[in-house]
């Protein structure tokens, strides 16, 4: 196989980081690197913008595209959203400061990554080499992970004492080998992830990634782990990210295609024919996906409307501050979580909504634009479908620290096509 080595330090750190994650997932830290690496190439970022030419050759900086500045003005609203939500509930100093630390270590990440991977010389291909060189890892210790429920292993190793720290749960810094399923006692695995439908989401960023590696033999293995992750996980919203965040990203190349025109016509005239079977057939689908896990199902349907509701009636602009505590009906999960979007409205209001709406709905047309005019717009957009998917299920901010590949890659593709806007601009033009 091909050696791709890092050309510069931020490639080195985030290259490092990224092949490193097993280890650090073995030590509980995947929680604390996430964070540290945000900060240190943010950090980074801005001190190559403040030197400008006096920065060192290799670490020379680009000017931030338009779409980046929208995630550091929607990420850096989400902190005096939270205070003025901490102020309207009269919360105390103690609890503001440690949500603060709690936006630092998630909404802040969703900003920092983009910033890094658009003003500083890092290669897609490096990070896509790195989620192969996971997906390695996954291969190598999925036999003693898929047999430890047969063969008597204990679900957890342990749980690192760097909790210290703090975090959403323990389960962020615990070691597992597997989990059993509540509802039908059977194993799971969550690979390097805090839980099962989010190690399928990584599963499938990873088939993304490793479908633009050039070198086959690392194509092969990425794609292999990510689905193995994917089926492993025995999550229904990573089987229907499996498809939908694949396919449709390179389907949409297609479109300047006129022989596909003609034949999505075609298939249209012929769908035309079979639309009520066809309707059936996705309805009994759709009630059996639902039925598949129903306790679920209908507990983040019943937070889902409390949250919209306490939202509507108690604080309709800048929400609740925090999660509230949930009863029984709803398992005793806190109010507020399970779901961006409700999560958002109830934590945030209308104003923290808005804030991670704008920039990642300017991010996706930026991407859906450049997927029909070239192949480079495939990979950030499979990522916005993950994390739309995603975000549709969980928190995302609380995600971002295994997240950051692709929200580097959002940062990177951001750069790609500013610097090629700037090369096809008209000569003493100004570039678009």
């Amino acid at each position: 196989m091909d050696k791709l080595s890092p050309e510069n330090p931020a490639e080195w750190l985030a290259y490092k980081t990224l092949t490193y994650t097993w280890p650090l997932y073995a030590i509980g830290a995947l929680y604390i690197a996430g964070p540290v690496i945000a900060w240190s190439l943010g950090t980074l970022a801005v001190v190559a913008l403040y030197l400008g030419p006096a920065m060192r050759v290799d670490l020379k900086p680009h000017p931030i595209p338009p779409v980046v500045w929208a995630w550091i003005l929607g990420m850096g609203a989400m902190l005096p959203i939270l205070w003025l939500g901490h102020i309207n509930w009269n919360f105390s100093a103690a609890q503001t400061i440690k949500s603060t630390i709690g936006w630092a270590k998630g909404w802040a990440l969703m900003a920092l990554f983009p910033l890094a991977g658009a003003v500083l010389p890092i290669r897609r291909s490096i990070l896509i080499r790195g989620q192969c060189i996971v997906g390695l890892w996954v291969l190598c210790l999925a036999p003693l992970m898929l047999a430890a429920p047969y063969i008597g292993l204990p679900e957890r190793i342990f749980t690192s004492p760097l909790k210290v720290v703090g975090g959403p749960g323990p389960e962020y810094f615990t070691v597992f080998l597997f989990t059993y399923d509540p509802a039908t006692w059977s194993p799971r695995w969550q690979f390097f992830a805090p839980w099962s439908p989010f190690a399928a989401l990584l599963g499938v960023m990873m088939v993304l990634f490793a479908l633009e590696e050039e070198n086959r033999n690392w194509r092969a293995i990425g794609i292999a782990a990510g689905t193995l992750m994917v089926l492993a996980s025995k999550s229904r919203m990573g089987l229907v990210g499996l498809v939908l965040c694949t396919m449709p990203p390179r389907a949409l190349g297609l479109m300047s295609k006129r022989w596909a025109w003609f034949t999505a016509a075609g298939l249209t005239a012929s769908l035309a024919m079979t639309a009520d079977r066809l309707i059936q057939t996705l309805t009994t689908g759709i009630a059996t996906f639902k039925n598949a896990r129903a306790d679920s199902t209908r507990v983040r349907a019943t937070l889902q409307r409390i949250a919209e509701e306490r939202w509507w009636e108690e604080a309709i602009w800048f929400g609740h501050g925090r999660p509230a505590p949930g009863g029984h009906i709803v398992e005793y999960m806190p109010i507020g979580t399970h779901h961006t979007w409700y999560g958002l409205l109830f934590v945030k209001g209308v104003t923290g909504f808005l804030a991670l709406m704008i920039p990642l709905v300017f991010q996706t047309l930026l991407a859906l634009a450049d997927t029909i005019a070239s192949t480079r717009g495939r990979l950030p957009l499979g990522i916005l479908m993950v994390i739309l998917l995603l975000s549709f299920g969980e928190n995302i901010e609380i995600e971002a620290y295994l997240l950051w590949p692709g929200l580097m890659v959002l940062g990177i593709h951001a750069r790609e096509i500013a610097e090629t806007s700037f090369v096809q601009a008209p000569t003493g033009g100004v570039p678009a």
